[in-house]
This record gives structure tokens, sequence and C-alpha cells, in this order.
């Protein structure tokens, strides 16, 4: 997959846990752990959206193309 997911490294500017984001925008710890380690096939725009506004973030903060990775 070329898309890096960087929501640890938001995570931790912000000084905030996975279960403390997870009970912010709604979903388990579980999800938000398998969207952190890079293991989600998908993400739908209302969690995007969601972890962008608790974050006060840009999706291109949490979210990354790169070129040539995982082929």
């Amino acid at each position: 997959m070329a898309i890096r997911v960087n929501l640890d490294v938001m995570l931790a500017k912000r000084k905030m846990s996975v279960s403390e984001l997870a009970e912010a925008i709604g979903i388990t710890p579980v999800n938000v752990s398998v969207l952190k380690n890079g293991r989600a096939k998908a993400i739908r725009f209302s969690t995007l959206n969601a972890i962008c506004e608790t974050l006060h973030c840009q999706p291109g903060d949490v979210l990354e193309w790169v070129d040539g990775e995982g082929e």
C-alpha cells in the first residue's frame, strides 16, 4: 500500500491516547489501533472528518501517499 497513516504522530503531537481519540470520535479503540498501525483497508470520510476535527488537523496530516512503498 502506498498510503502511510501518520495517526500515531498526530496523537503524540496532541498528547492524546488511542482510547481518548476513540471515545471522542465514537469508534472502538481496536478500530483506531487498526488505522493507526496501517492495517486498515479503508476509512470512512465521516471518520476522517471526526479525526481531523478532534486533532485540529488536515487529512494530509493523517494520511500520506508514498511512492513505491508496499510494492
